[in-house]
């Protein structure tokens, strides 16, 4: 096996992150073209949000588009369309942003996070990985929409061979709203990114002043600037205008890492629905298809229609991993409960949803891992 763990430790030096920064509904508008490219409960940690001018941290924003880049199409009242602002546009947007770090800038893409793909996500991980090696930042902030965020945010936090931080921002609002939310998220993008607490915890999400980690955050109402929430373990973390305040301090713990893959597209994973009335037509069609890998949103505990198991189990027989993850919002699917998974020849999820639970099995596709019970393991240790 070529992956590999990374120590997350607490206290080292002075760090700044990687912000993503994104959209609030992309499918609002039109995107523009892609650019080339465990301890009890401990004393909340807080460190200053603007060190001295002679120590500011090096923080590398990586721009992909979203919301936060966009601007209002005139003709619509509602509407805007997205990656129009380019990463100095949007650096410019937020008075005194340079007395927190020394920035620099760089586009990767600018795409409504609707469009985000296997490409761009390779190009940020090996951009993120060589700034990292080559020790040109402290920390990086991308700025990304936020209707795939998880799942780009969730991905960096398995391919980044750093302890320095990564931090995904994006905004409900286009930058043109009449209270656009984008640069007040960049603002406390960059506070994250810049202070040493923030090293060694992974990738991690910050919207609407709170700070989420890439494994349990998710967006949940289409257009609320509270929409993202952490339903099974709640927020790591807060900011305001003076401090950063994370709720415990990082602690030692292995991160499940893989290599960058090699080349997009990553292996095919399909995700089925499960609802009332469903047959077996979204598994056969995948495995048609040529899916690798199926990821059931099953109803409950990861539960669904007895056509479906049948069909889940005999695409397992052929070779096709089978995790069961659930389309409800929080919880975890437990193995051997409402479905065998011995028998049938599934993993459980656990506490992942439907779309982290499809790039952790495209990554261990990827790095060669076609075992259920190894798979099992992995989804355990995530």
């Amino acid at each position: 096996m070529a992956r590999h763990s990374i120590l997350r430790i607490a206290g080292l030096a002075a760090c700044a992150a990687v912000l993503v920064a994104g959209c609030a509904n992309d499918d609002a508008g039109t995107p523009a073209p892609a650019a080339q490219s465990s301890a009890a409960a401990a004393p909340a940690s807080s460190s200053p949000a603007a060190p001295a001018p002679a120590n500011l941290p090096r923080v590398s924003i990586l721009a992909t588009g979203g919301t936060i880049a966009g601007k209002a199409n005139a003709n619509s009242a509602v509407g805007y369309t997205a990656g129009q602002a380019s990463a100095q546009d949007l650096i410019d947007a937020v008075p005194g942003l340079d007395k927190i770090a020394k920035l620099d800038a760089v586009q990767v893409a600018n795409i409504g996070s609707q469009d985000m793909n296997d490409q761009v996500w390779l190009d940020l991980a090996n951009k993120i990985n060589q700034i990292f090696a080559d020790d040109q930042a402290d920390g990086i902030v991308v700025t990304h929409g936020t209707d795939t965020i998880e799942e780009t945010a969730f991905f960096l936090d398995h391919v980044v061979a750093s302890e320095k931080p990564v931090v995904l921002v994006g905004s409900m609002r286009p930058s043109t709203a009449l209270s656009a939310d984008g640069p007040a998220n960049l603002r406390s993008a960059v506070q994250v990114a810049a202070v040493p607490e923030a090293r060694g915890r992974g990738t991690m999400v910050v919207l609407n002043d709170t700070i989420h980690g890439a494994k349990d955050v998710t967006k949940t109402n289409t257009t609320s600037v509270q929409t993202f929430a952490s339903p099974n373990s709640g927020p790591i973390g807060h900011v305001d205008a003076a401090a950063v305040q994370f709720a415990e301090p990082a602690t030692q713990q292995d991160r499940l890492t893989f290599p960058v893959p090699g080349k997009a597209p990553l292996p095919r994973v399909d995700i089925v629905y499960s609802h009332a009335g469903v047959d077996a037509t979204q598994v056969n069609d995948s495995v048609g298809h040529g899916a690798q890998g199926i990821v059931l949103a099953g109803v409950g505990d990861g539960n669904t229609a007895k056509p479906v198991v049948d069909a889940l189990s005999a695409a397992a027989k052929k070779g096709v991993l089978i995790v069961r993850s659930s389309r409800v919002g929080s919880g975890s699917v437990v193995r051997n409960a409402e479905l065998n998974d011995d028998q049938l020849g599934t993993v459980s999820a656990l506490g992942l949803n439907p779309a982290k639970s499809r790039i952790l099995l495209q990554l261990l596709l990827s790095d060669g891992t076609t075992d259920p019970a190894e798979v099992q393991r992995s989804f355990a240790e995530v």
